[in-house]
């Protein structure tokens, strides 16, 4: 199992390549015969996320997702770096009992 820590980054990464994705799509949003970018997931079983890149079937927009997802991705950022903030408060706390 990994740590609280390098799952949490791994959220953050996942986040990150989402929102990349989103923004990648909106910036196309005008080019004739685009396909949008969409991330997918994958739970590792060791604890943590995998990510990577899909194009789409077919050519066409999604706005209102890609603006949606942006802002998961942002929740989703925020969130994960919450639990790495408090990983490291109680990995500080628990070597300070330790001295």
């Amino acid at each position: 199992m990994n740590s609280i820590g390098s799952i949490a980054l791994s959220g953050m990464n996942a986040a990150q390549w989402r929102l990349n994705s989103a923004a990648h799509n909106i910036a196309n949003l005008q080019t004739t015969g685009f396909r949008r970018q969409t991330t997918v997931q994958e739970a590792r079983p060791e604890g943590g996320v995998a990510v990577g890149i899909a194009q789409a079937d077919v050519a066409g927009d999604a706005l209102v997702e890609d603006i949606v997802g942006q802002k998961v991705a942002g929740y989703s950022f925020q969130a994960n770096l919450l639990t790495l903030k408090t990983w490291d408060r109680m990995l500080g706390s628990l070597l300070d009992t330790q001295a």
